[in-house]
């Protein structure tokens, strides 16, 4: 079996995209593990298929896989980049992702791709928690005094935001899995710690569900400004600077959407065969 693929990132959150809107087969969650294994494959946070639309209002379908085979709901900066290498090769400067959580329009605006990541979700059942308890202050540390409680946001994919005094200290490779796979998360979470710089900028450092620590978060991003927003501890207008860099967020609040602008970088063009 032959594959072409080609490699990109937003913010070095790195992802292998895999073109199959003119056939060819498809991936398994095998075969996606086998493409992200950085020692033994290509190498990635995500591996992206691009596939023929269900709604006709769509573009195109974007299935995410993580490194252990499972299935994401959304990718921000993913999103960003079928968004651009799909722009490119059709030559549009907008275009409408299809998710399994939803439809994403994108559009081109400079050098930069935006995205629309539509509504948060924010009851406990949205999320989802395996019981009712309040989403803007989960009480799961049990009195340990390291962080605040977090919140819990689902922005296509369930989301808990801590709020801490220096995220340079915090040891997210420690809490990060810990938090992913409490009992309150039926489907596991993804995990930001966030630092308040000023009341439009916020440095945020992610493990994702499935992946691990990444230098970037879309999706994670978008939770963020969400939780610090419902803190009072922000506006609606936010820079969040991850490891791999900024993105710029806005939660309108006429609407209640959530739109997502940052880069979104060409690498290579491969082939796998097996």
């Amino acid at each position: 079996m032959v594959i072409q693929f080609t490699k990109m990132h937003g913010l070095g959150n790195d992802f292998v995209v895999i073109d199959l809107t003119k056939g060819g087969g498809n991936i398994t969650p095998e075969q996606a593990q086998q493409i992200a294994d950085r020692r033994r494959g290509v190498g990635c946070d995500q591996v992206l298929v691009m596939e023929k639309p269900v709604q006709a209002q769509a573009d195109i379908f974007m299935r995410i896989y993580n490194p252990d085979g499972s299935e994401a709901g959304a990718c921000g900066n993913g999103t960003r980049c079928v968004s651009a290498l799909y722009m490119q090769q059709q030559g549009l400067d907008h275009c409408m992702i299809e998710t399994i959580s939803g439809l994403l329009p994108a559009k081109k605006v400079g050098d930069l791709i935006q995205v629309d990541m539509g509504e948060p979700r924010t009851r406990w059942d949205q999320i989802p928690l395996s019981r009712e308890c309040d989403t803007l202050n989960l009480g799961i540390l049990h009195g340990r005094q390291t962080m605040t409680e977090p919140v819990a946001v689902n922005v296509g994919n369930p989301h808990t935001v801590f709020f801490v005094e220096d995220v340079a200290k915090v040891d997210v490779e420690k809490w990060g899995p810990e938090v992913e796979n409490h009992v309150l998360f039926p489907q596991r979470t993804n995990v930001e710690f966030a630092e308040i710089l000023s009341p439009e900028k916020i440095r945020v450092r992610v493990w994702e569900r499935g992946t691990g620590v990444t230098q970037a978060c879309g999706s994670g991003a978008c939770a963020t400004i969400v939780a610090a927003a419902r803190r009072g501890l922000t506006g609606r207008k936010v820079e969040i600077v991850l490891d791999g860099g900024s993105l710029l967020l806005e939660w309108r609040a006429e609407d209640n959407h959530i739109l997502m602008m940052g880069p979104a970088t060409y690498v290579f063009d491969g082939i796998l065969k097996s």
